[in-house]
């Protein structure tokens, strides 16, 4: 029975085996160290054991596997530096599964683990007593075990090593192998994997169960187990996408729920297969590389991704171009990696120029790139060439002309076209033009249009017909970018322009502008001051005749010769006019010549005024005030003087009292305080009445000759507080008002008081008059303070009885009775038509304004359908028989019971009837 499990085995280790060497050729992921696979299951012929290698082991310390030592456990298989597993010698035998631990050490003191399974695919039951077996007999030997093979048994390592059904464990160590289940299995399901059991269950009952993730933990139920008889079932097609692993513990325990055996785990491993497809992670790439590019140019990257394992050819994906468009200059223009995806150009000659873009499509096959068995996938790249500087400008033309007025700026004189057959408005395409010789003044500039690069050669210096009748100018033109590596600069690059300059008559100009002279003020009409003459820069053409006039002259001081340009005063000039600033006066004169078309041009003459002692100094102040006691008169009044000429022709000042009349130099004194100041104040124990006196001043300044000037200043002498301020009845004698006229003042103002106070007064009393108006009778018994109205739609149940024939119409009132039917009153409307009064014209003639109005009142008066609104109207008859009496029949009669007294308490307006009822006996 132990050579049928191992059959069995072997057989369900062979779908862990295929797949996973497989994966020895997966395209790498982020490096990670180690062996490929933790757990290695290798089916093996007998005949390979005489020291030839059996497997070899996938590791990478990703630094190059350098100085990494290989250790086996088992010192019967040993292992290559290259990771291949051999057998020692002759003494290896695998009757049964050998299990063994490979170790691998490197430069580091960390060290990596794997765990290695041999098996033989020939079963020791073919050969029986060492008698060999025709190859015939043994397919039938095999094809019959391999039919009656029952599941592989899994023993509790603690079973009795006799059982002749389970694996047995060699070591302590053994390890069991995991279990693989493909995944999209059809089933059917349940689908059995393994039997579990233990040695003791000849003994006892067992019972059998399993846990985990897949069994009584989410994902539940995918996997079961029979807990009479041991046996594991996968209930559903499982997806490795998904999850690729599973872990789980058998227990065993008795009727009792009693731990019989200790847990053992499981390990399943769901093995891949091929369903899903390669998958970009972009449907369009997009990419350039340059014009011009060698061969092996890196372009760009695409990638695709496969959900299948890819350690295994089902996730190793593999790249390919299926097409390239255009076909231009060769239909395999570029190339791509199989394996990482990267696209490089495989031939010279791209040319964005001819062909600006690409559009390649890019195929990902998984399987390797096996096209028969692997699923593919599509995407597009598109590969944008792009520009680089490998045309250089070139000029349409060798030469261009132009024309320019002189004397003309900012004027565009000439347009030089270039082409360029590189990408419009890149750096490789804009031209800039430059003038290499032919203008050394800087005359010409050239701008370039950024729109058609097209160079507009302009001016910005004026030129001059007299001086340059035309300019011969060298001009280059380049890209803003340096050309390409190995391009050379084209011949027509270069070009001559020829720019001829138009004469144009040019205006007169003053040599000298602004043209500045000295003079003495003062200086008399008719002085020649000087001759402000212009020059004609047309000295090439015809003398042209000048012309001189005056532009501005605002003192109208000047005259200037027309033929000439000679300057002559005509009034004499003054420094300290208005017009004149900082000592200059300014005139603007004007040159024109007789040209086609005349021109003519402006000059500024600026004469400096020198000063001349011609203005005597003034006094300042005019007014000042002064105690009349001289011994509160401690500074007196501070005065100086302004003099409109400069210096030396004013300060230092003389101030001087005059001589006449006497009573100044007995009263007054003055006293130098500085150059351009003194002090005018009372003679001391002089007392003058308080008023206002005239103090004349004599003034002179420095000038030579110098000038005088008598001044008058107004000093109001006032009586002073003790601060030496005048008080507010000083000031006003000061002004000059005598006792009489500040009385007069006073007693105006008292009437003009008593005038509002008489006014006041009246508005009172009519208005106290206004209110006394009272009735005859009590306030209490005025009943328009009792009377209320609301607002009531009837009366009450007394006001319903009332006759309503005392208020019709009585038949014996004729006047009302021949009134037209159904008219019941004299100022009622009656319902008849309308009279037609005469249309009034719109705008009526003067004269017959008279006739208009007399029509219209006969019409209005003969109108029986108009009521008159303005005469006496008559109101219907209520009937006669009042039951009221005559109201005659009321008397005045006073039984003596009356107390009329309080008709004295009414006012005024009741004296009379006071005096009539409340007299008393009289």
């Amino acid at each position: 029975m132990r050579t049928d499990f191992a059959l069995v085995l072997t057989a369900a280790l062979l779908l862990d085996s295929f797949p996973r060497n497989n994966g020895e050729h997966a395209s790498r992921g982020p490096c990670r160290p180690g062996f490929s696979q933790s757990f290695y299951s290798v089916l093996i012929s007998r005949d390979v054991l005489q020291g030839q290698g059996i497997r070899k082991v996938k590791f990478d310390d990703c630094v190059g596997n350098e100085a990494v030592v290989f250790q086996s456990s088992d010192p019967i298989f040993g292992v290559r530096p290259d990771g291949s597993i051999v057998a020692q010698g002759e003494g290896a035998s695998l009757d049964e599964p050998v299990q063994f631990k490979l170790t691998a050490s490197g430069p580091s003191a960390h060290v990596w683990e794997t765990v290695v399974q041999l098996a033989l695919i020939d079963p020791p039951s073919l050969l029986q007593n060492g008698n060999e077996v025709t190859e015939e007999e043994g397919k039938v030997a095999e094809r019959k075990e391999a039919s009656q093979a029952p599941p592989p048994v899994i023993v509790f390592s603690g079973s009795s090593p006799n059982s002749s059904r389970g694996l047995r464990r060699q070591k302590r160590d053994w390890v069991i192998p995991p279990i693989n289940v493909a995944e999209n299995s059809r089933g059917p399901f349940p689908q059995m994997l393994v039997s579990i059991r233990s040695d003791q269950d000849k003994d006892i009952s067992i019972r059998y169960s399993i846990t985990g993730v897949g069994a009584d933990q989410p994902p539940n139920e995918v996997f079961n187990i029979d807990p009479v008889i041991g046996k594991m079932f996968v209930t559903k097609p499982l997806d490795r996408e998904h999850r690729s692993s599973y872990h789980l513990r058998a227990h065993a325990v008795d009727m009792n729920g009693n731990q019989v055996e200790n847990p053992i785990d499981l390990y399943i491993f769901v093995i891949d297969m091929n369903d899903n497809r390669p998958e970009f992670k972009n449907q369009v790439y997009n990419g350039s590389v340059d014009e011009g590019s060698k061969p092996g140019t890196y372009v760009m990257h695409v990638s695709a991704f496969d959900g299948d394992d890819n350690t295994t050819a089902n996730g190793m994906v593999r790249y390919r171009i299926l097409s390239q468009t255009p076909h231009s200059p060769i239909p395999n223009m570029f190339t791509i990696n199989s394996e990482t995806g990267d696209i490089v150009t495989v031939a010279p000659g791209l040319d964005r120029e001819k062909v600006s873009q690409y559009t390649i499509i890019v195929q990902a096959t998984d399987m390797e790139g096996n096209l028969n068995f692997g699923l593919s996938n599509t995407a597009t790249a598109i590969i944008t060439v792009s520009d680089i500087n490998d045309n250089p400008p070139m000029l349409t033309s060798r030469t261009f002309s132009g024309e320019v007025p002189e004397n003309r700026v900012d004027l565009a004189v000439a347009n030089l076209t270039a082409i360029d057959a590189d990408q419009p408005h890149s750096p490789n395409w804009n031209a800039i033009y430059r003038i290499i010789s032919g203008d050394p003044s800087g005359h010409f500039t050239i701008r370039t249009d950024p729109v058609t690069n097209d160079g507009i050669v302009t001016v910005v210096k004026p030129v001059d017909f007299e001086m340059n009748r035309a300019f011969m100018l060298t001009v280059v033109v380049s890209n803003q970018a340096h050309l390409a590596s190995g391009i050379q600069s084209s011949l027509q690059s270069t070009a001559g322009v020829t720019i001829s300059v138009q004469d144009v008559n040019e205006p007169p100009y003053f040599p000298t502008n602004p043209k500045h002279i000295r003079f003495e003020e003062g200086v008399p009409a008719g002085t020649s001051l000087t001759t402000f003459s212009a020059s004609d820069p047309d000295r090439l053409q015809m003398q042209q005749t000048i012309r001189y006039s005056k532009l501005n002259d605002p003192a109208d001081w000047l005259s200037i010769n027309r033929t000439n340009g000679q300057i002559v005063t005509t009034a004499m000039l003054d420094r300290e006019s208005v017009y004149v600033k900082n000592n200059i006066y300014e005139a603007t004169f004007l040159a024109a010549d007789n040209g086609s078309p005349p021109a003519s041009g402006t000059g500024t003459l600026q004469i400096y005024l020198i000063d001349i002692n011609d203005n005597p100094p003034a006094l300042i102040p005019r007014e000042s005030q002064i105690c009349e006691r001289v011994n509160k008169n401690v500074h007196g009044v501070n005065i100086t003087a302004a003099d409109a000429d400069t210096d030396p022709n004013a300060g230092p000042f003389v101030f001087e009292l005059p001589n006449f009349p006497s009573s100044i130099r007995r009263n007054w004194t003055i006293s130098r305080i500085s150059g351009n100041y003194a002090r005018l104040g009372l003679r001391y124990q002089i007392y003058l009445e308080p008023g206002v006196y005239e103090v004349p001043v004599i003034v002179s300044d420095s000038g030579n000759p110098p000038l005088s000037n008598r001044s008058v200043i107004k000093v109001k002498v006032c009586p002073c507080d003790e601060h030496g301020d005048c008080t507010t009845l000083g000031a006003v004698a000061a002004a000059g008002l005598g006792t009489g006229a500040i009385i007069s003042i006073l007693i105006c103002i008292i009437i003009l008081l008593c005038m509002v106070l008489l006014f006041v007064v009246w508005i009172k009393r009519r208005e106290k008059e206004r209110h006394t108006k009272q009735l005859l009778i009590d306030p209490e018994d005025d009943v328009r303070d009792n009377i209320l109205k609301y607002d009531e739609e009837g009366g009450g149940e007394e006001d319903q009885d009332y006759d309503l024939s005392q208020l019709q119409q009585p038949d014996s009132l004729e006047h009302i009775i021949s009134k037209p039917p159904g008219v019941r009153r004299v100022d009622e409307r009656p319902i008849i038509p309308e009279s037609q009064y005469p249309i009034r014209p719109v705008v009526p003639h003067p004269g017959d304004i008279g006739d208009f109005i007399h029509e219209g009142l006969r019409a209005a008066d003969n109108d029986p359908t108009a009521p008159p609104y303005d005469s006496l109207l008559v109101f219907d008859y209520e009937g006669s028989g009042s039951t009221a009496g005559s109201v005659s029949s009321l008397n005045s009669s006073s039984t003596g019971d009356q107390d009329y007294d309080y008709l004295n308490d009414w006012g005024p307006r009741f004296k009379k009837l006071a005096d009539m009822y409340g007299g008393g006996d009289d």
